[in-house]
C-alpha cells in the first residue's frame, strides 16, 4: 500500500461527493467522477464553479483546475486506475455494504477505499469486500472543501496501514484527520452534535424557542468560542485558576437536574412544520446557493483570522498538522 496518491476517484456526486471533488481539484489532483443520477455531472460541476471563489481563496495548489474533473457513467471504468477512491453514496447501509463490495472487487489493489458515512460502522460496511483491509471511514464535515476536519474510523479489518496512508493523505490536502479510536455508530463529532440537535428539536416542539432564537444562542455565544476551544477547554477556562477541577465541583451537581432530554421527540407534522417555517423565515429571500456563498466567505475569514494565531482551524490552514504530509 505505498504506492503515491495521485489519481483520485469519487463515487457519489451529491452535496459531500461535489465537495470532496472542489477540494481535490483545489490541491492539484485528478478527480474522475461517477454517479447514476440523470443530470448529476452537470450538477456536479456546477457546484465545484460556486465552490471554486472559495477554495481560491484559500490558494490553490499548483496545477489546480477544474479542467482536471472527468466525469465517467460506469463505475468500474471511474475506479480502475484510482490511487484513492472515495465513496459518498446515501447513508444507507445496504446499499453502502453493497457498493463497497463492487468498488472493492474492481479497485486496484493498492487503492484505499474511504467510505463518507457519518454514522455507520465500518465493519459492517467492509464485511463482504474482498480486501476490507484497505476500506475505511472518511468523514468529512459539510463544507467539505473548506472544513479540514475528517474523521477516520477502521473497521475490524482495517489495517493499521490503511488508516496511516489515510492520515498522511488527508494531511495532505489541508485537512485535519481525527482518528476515531474505538469503532462506535455516529464517530465522536455527530454524537455531541446530535445531542445539541435533540435538544434543539424539544424546545421548539414545547414552545421553548423557535429555530431563529435557538441559532442566535449558539452563534452569539458558545459558537465564537467552539470555533478556536472545544467545550471541554473551554468548561476548564470556567473553573478560574483552578481549571476543570474547581469546574467540576461548582457545576458537577447540576449534570442531575433536568436541564436537557436527550431521548429526541417524535417528529410529528407539526413539528416538521414549525422546523420548516423557522428555518425559512431565517433564510429569507435568499436562495441556498446564496446562502453557501455567504456561509463560505465567512468560514474563510474566520479561519484566516485564526491562522494568525496558529489555533484551531486556523492551525491547519497554517499547515501546522502534526503528521508527515506524504501520501
Amino acid at each position: 500500500m505505498n504506492r503515491k496518491i495521485g489519481r483520485i476517484a469519487l463515487v457519489g456526486t451529491g452535496v459531500i461527493g461535489a465537495g470532496w471533488a472542489a477540494r481535490y481539484l483545489a490541491h492539484g489532483h485528478d478527480v474522475v467522477a461517477t454517479d447514476p443520477s440523470p443530470g448529476a455531472e452537470d450538477r456536479l460541476r456546477q457546484s465545484i464553479a460556486n465552490a471554486w471563489p472559495a477554495v481560491s481563496k484559500l490558494g490553490l495548489a499548483d496545477g489546480a483546475a477544474r479542467e482536471r474533473l472527468a466525469f465517467e457513467a460506469d463505475l468500474e471504468t471511474a475506479i480502475r486506475d484510482a490511487d484513492w477512491i472515495q465513496e459518498s453514496a446515501p447513508e444507507n447501509e445496504d446499499l453502502k455494504r453493497d457498493l463497497l463490495t463492487r468498488i472493492d472487487a474492481a479497485a486496484p489493489a493498492e487503492a484505499i477505499v474511504a467510505s463518507s458515512s457519518s454514522g455507520l460502522l465500518p465493519s459492517r460496511i467492509q464485511a463482504d469486500c474482498r480486501h476490507p483491509e484497505r476500506v475505511l471511514i472518511g468523514h468529512p464535515f459539510n463544507p467539505v472543501y473548506l472544513l479540514p476536519l475528517v474523521e477516520i474510523v477502521g473497521g475490524d479489518k482495517t489495517a493499521s496501514e490503511a488508516v496511516d496512508r489515510a492520515t498522511a493523505f488527508y494531511r495532505s490536502v489541508g485537512m485535519q484527520p481525527l482518528h476515531v479510536r474505538k469503532e462506535v455508530e455516529g464517530y465522536i463529532s455527530d454524537r455531541l452534535q446530535e445531542a445539541l440537535w435533540r435538544e434543539a428539536l424539544h424546545m421548539v416542539a414545547d414552545g421553548t424557542a423557535d429555530t431563529g432564537e435557538i441559532d442566535d444562542a449558539i452563534v452569539y455565544g458558545p459558537g465564537l468560542r467552539w470555533a478556536f476551544m472545544g467545550p471541554c477547554l473551554t468548561f476548564h477556562l470556567a473553573g478560574g485558576a483552578d481549571g476543570m477541577a474547581h469546574m467540576l465541583a461548582q457545576f458537577g451537581p447540576a449534570l442531575k437536574l433536568p436541564w436537557t432530554r436527550l431521548e429526541a421527540p417524535d417528529l410529528t407534522d407539526e413539528l416538521r412544520a414549525r422546523m420548516v417555517e423557522g428555518t425559512r423565515a431565517q433564510a429569507g429571500a435568499q436562495p441556498v446557493a446564496e446562502l453557501e456563498r455567504l456561509r463560505d466567505d465567512c468560514l474563510i475569514d474566520i479561519m484566516t483570522a485564526l491562522k494568525k494565531y496558529r489555533i484551531g482551524a486556523g492551525k491547519v490552514l497554517a499547515g501546522g498538522g502534526d503528521a508527515e504530509r506524504d501520501a
